[in-house]
């Protein structure tokens, strides 16, 4: 480095870097790591919505329309019209509100399986949600469940 601007960079062995005799071996408990690792833990994946805790962003996971609300129309802190509905979703962990907008609201239904990705975990209102920003999306998921016929075994001729 060359005051606050790198230079140059290269790999070090792990060896090399816990090694007693090397200075730099205390250089994963600098706040530079901290704060590094901080932030990724932030951003953990989330699975399971027993896992969303408010201010959480990137939260990707699966789960099941239980509900879908009359939409309401709104205008935004921007001053535009748009259309609002909060969505009731659940996995086998819980439940959660899904805040959609405009045409995001027809994209599911009832039942539906969906793929959320990218959203955000809040507090409105008291309640937890979940709602997608501008890089959140939701897809629905469909599950292949082979259905099983009953086979028919041919008889023995006797």
């Amino acid at each position: 480095m060359r005051g606050a601007e790198v230079i140059a960079q290269f790999r070090m062995d792990r060896e090399f870097l816990l090694n007693r005799s090397n200075r730099l071996r205390n250089f994963m408990g600098t706040d530079k790591i901290r704060k590094y690792l901080s932030r990724k833990n932030r951003m953990a994946p989330v699975h399971s919505i027993r896992d969303v805790r408010t201010g959480m962003s990137h939260v990707n996971l699966k789960a099941k329309i239980l509900e879908v609300a009359e939409p309401k129309p709104v205008v935004t802190r921007y001053g535009n019209n748009a259309t609002v509905a909060k969505v009731l979703v659940g996995d086998e962990t819980g439940t959660i509100k899904l805040c959609l907008w405009n045409g995001q609201i027809n994209s599911v239904s009832v039942g539906d399986t969906v793929q959320i990705e990218n959203a955000q975990a809040s507090m409105f209102r008291g309640e937890r949600q979940l709602s997608l920003g501008k890089k959140g999306t939701v897809n629905s998921v469909e599950v292949f469940k082979p259905e099983l016929k009953s086979m028919e075994l041919p008889s023995a001729k006797t």
